[in-house]
């Protein structure tokens, strides 16, 4: 008999009277996070029946855009290291890379 067990995320978002995010919270109990404040998320899931990706994408009213800006050079880069892990591509995991990179350049974040 198999042992079975759950885990569980949450994400609890504060709404002004537009539906408009302004306060974001998040909690994984098993990886020691209870209930921290965030500016923005991003959930991609994988509908196989849809052959699909389904994403909620959500950022507080108060985001500066400096701060998107790096938000979402440090996703590609994670998405990249996944990318690598998952499918053992290192040729297009460097191009991605690159592509990262020319990204950095042209916001001109300083990394």
């Amino acid at each position: 008999m198999s042992n079975k067990s759950t885990s569980e995320i949450k994400v609890l978002i504060q709404l002004d009277e537009n539906r408009v995010p302004e306060k974001l919270f998040w909690s994984a109990i098993e990886g020691g996070v209870n209930s921290e404040e965030a500016k923005a998320f991003m959930l991609s899931v994988w509908d196989s029946d849809d052959k699909a990706t389904k994403c909620i994408e959500l950022w507080t009213k108060d985001m500066p855009v400096d701060e998107m800006k790096i938000f979402f050079h440090q996703t590609l880069l994670s998405m990249t290291e996944t990318f690598q892990r998952a499918t053992s591509d290192e040729k297009m995991a460097a191009t991605m890379k690159d592509f990262c990179d020319y990204f950095a350049e042209k916001l001109e974040l300083k990394l």
